[in-house]
């Protein structure tokens, strides 16, 4: 298999003596989805946090393409490719679809005028690119729905040249319709050769979209499977813990 577009190998979260993550080795490669998996208190938001750059390990190391690398902020991960899609979206409802792509990195002419041509332009070619059908690109954020602005969100990774997007619980609030509309994005995604990690609780969203399923259980991984060969009764097994769910694929 080629190298992992992102590699962790002994990843380790300590509050005091208290362990929330603890010796996590995982590979995302590119052009492939993969399922984080878990209870609450498993340890899937803490590993996001350390892989997006908004804590660091207390051991363990982060690779990019190989290459170890050292996150000091959400910026610096942003920088090597990493992009998180959290729940609350980080959107600025008032402002436009084109505005909300280029939050915080808005291009300018003559030093001091916002292009906005430049943001109209560019922002409809990635979300032709993306195959996602929105309203003009000026319309406001608070006219989208759900799902439009999910998909908004991913569009603003992918014109930042993010090559490996995480998805946190992307379908939580949607309805049957709209997360069909996530879903096809998470598959458009793959296509293009980005790595997505989907931390979800949503089985069926998993098995529709996923090629693999990593488990974590009280800060440890547990498993790494590939979907083709499990179920969602083992699966659910290794997320609870249950005796007759063994503990397998942990060196994938």
């Amino acid at each position: 298999m080629s190298v992992p577009i992102l590699g962790v190998r002994g990843l380790s979260k300590h509050f005091g003596k208290v362990s929330a993550l603890e010796d996590v080795t995982l590979d995302l490669f590119a052009g492939e989805v993969t399922a984080l998996l878990g209870d609450n208190g498993a340890g899937k938001s803490t590993f996001v946090s350390l892989v997006s750059g908004v804590a660091s390990p207390s051991v363990g190391e982060i690779l990019v393409d190989g290459r170890s690398v050292r996150f000091d902020s959400p910026v610096t991960a942003r920088d090597a490719g990493i992009a998180t899609v959290f729940q609350n979206l980080s959107l600025v409802e008032d402002r436009s679809i084109a505005e909300n792509l280029f939050l915080g990195c808005e291009p300018v002419r003559f030093g001091f005028i916002l292009d906005r041509r430049r943001m109209a332009r560019e922002a409809q070619a990635v979300l032709d690119r993306l195959k996602v059908n929105l309203p003009p690109v000026g319309t406001a954020v608070r006219y989208l729905s759900g799902g439009q602005r999910q998909a908004v969100a991913v569009a603003r990774t992918i014109l930042r040249g993010s090559r490996i997007v995480i998805m946190d619980e992307p379908t939580a609030a949607l309805g049957v319709r709209e997360t069909g509309k996530v879903l096809d994005l998470i598959r458009q995604l793959r296509a293009e050769g980005t790595a997505v990690l989907l931390v979800s609780h949503n089985m069926d969203n998993v098995f529709d979209v996923a090629d693999r399923a990593v488990i974590f259980r009280l800060g440890r991984k547990v498993a790494d499977l590939r979907i083709a060969e499990t179920s969602k009764a083992e699966i659910v097994g290794l997320v609870v813990g249950s005796a007759d769910a063994p503990r397998r694929g942990e060196a994938a």
